[in-house]
């Protein structure tokens, strides 16, 4: 058996939800996401991490903040820029060569997403595709 390093305790404390709230921000998801993804199928990755930030989001006291379309569209990027560079990148290797799905303030979803459509209680609830282009052609 192998010991257990850091990446092992940061998902062993997510998944108990013993990691502090405010230990746990927009980077950090990311991470945990390129993290399930190093360890787990597309799939198998979006059904974890989804029901791990409910959880994680419910135990903390904030059921509201969990938002579907934001969750499986930052999976769905990480996954494809981890098969883009060949999988064999470390986390730091791969922070630095996607610095767009780190910064929170000018997130890549806006690049894809109108803004109505992420405030949505549909983008909440259900994953909505892409809608930017849709919205660039009706102008």
């Amino acid at each position: 058996m192998k010991p257990a390093n850091d990446d092992d305790e940061f998902i062993r404390q997510f998944e108990a939800c013993t990691l502090p709230a405010e230990c746990f921000h927009h980077r950090d998801h990311v991470k945990l996401a390129w993290l399930y993804l190093q360890r787990h199928s597309l799939l198998e990755t979006l059904a974890k991490f989804s029901e791990g930030i409910k959880r994680f989001a419910r135990t903390h006291g904030k059921n509201n903040l969990y938002h579907e379309t934001i969750t499986w569209a930052y999976v769905f990027l990480i996954h494809e820029r981890i098969k883009r560079a060949g999988g064999e990148q470390s986390w730091e290797e791969f922070a630095a060569a996607n610095p767009d799905l780190l910064n929170w303030q000018t997130s890549i979803l806006k690049s894809l997403y109108r803004e109505e459509t992420l405030r949505s209680e549909l983008a909440r609830k259900i994953f909505v595709l892409p809608d930017q282009a849709q919205a660039a052609g009706a102008k």
